[in-house]
């Protein structure tokens, strides 16, 4: 293993890159219906959806969104609901107030400037208040299939630094690095993949490296088995 981790060390942009091949190929075959976990069947729901789940489970999400969903069919719904009922009805997730809030003017804003409709390019989700560039990634992606960025989450950057693809901590910069090793047509798939091995496989504090896909190709494997 010691020589595995020299390797690593040593390892040129072109091996990052056949590695990073193989270990996206390996968790395909672990998780060939890895996808979104979000609750949603439109492109509104899935934006709500999204800026629901910062900072809060997405289990958490669906079990709220599925009231809610029933109450607030459109963005005008949201737009025109009244701010105090509206937070009582997301109370259960995290910093429901300010959600809510963001909720309300992302609605009318969508009412007043896109005819109700969500938008589906970057520059344009990204103005929506409550939109960071880590949600509309999400919506780009999934409901409207465009590969526009990767989603990093906690999961994504915890996998992307453990399996030594990047040093890196701030989400833009492991954006960045992800982008570089995989095609554009991946990217919305390898954050599913990322996510869903994060969850099942490689969780913050008891992965499972014994029985992980990837422990041979993961530089991190040795040293979390010997932690665990």
């Amino acid at each position: 293993m010691e020589a595995f981790d020299l390797h690593m060390k040593r390892e040129g942009a072109k091996t990052k890159r056949d590695r990073a091949a193989e270990i996206f190929l390996r968790l395909i075959e672990s998780y060939p219906d890895a996808h979104c976990e979000l609750d949603h069947s439109n492109v509104h729901e899935l934006l709500i959806a999204t800026i629901l789940s910062a900072q809060c489970t997405d289990k958490q999400v669906n079990i709220v969104t599925a009231d809610l969903f029933r109450k607030y069919r459109t963005p005008e719904d949201y737009a025109a609901a009244d701010p105090s009922v509206l937070e009582q009805d997301i109370r259960r997730i995290g910093l429901f107030r300010n959600k809510a809030k963001n909720i309300r003017l992302c609605c009318q804003k969508l009412v007043l400037e896109h005819a109700g409709r969500v938008p589906d390019t970057l520059e344009a989700l990204v103005l929506l208040p409550g939109v960071g560039r880590k949600t509309a990634n999400v919506v780009l992606g999934n409901a409207f299939g465009i590969n526009e960025g990767i989603v990093v989450d906690t999961h994504v950057a915890r996998l992307s630094q453990r399996l030594g693809w990047t040093s890196e901590t701030a989400p833009e910069k492991i954006e960045i690095t992800l982008q570089k090793l995989f095609a554009q047509d991946k990217w919305t798939l390898l954050s599913h993949l990322l996510i869903w091995h994060g969850r099942r496989r490689c969780t913050a504090r008891s992965p499972a490296c014994t029985n992980c896909e990837v422990q041979t190709l993961c530089p991190s494997a040795h040293s979390l088995k010997s932690s665990a």
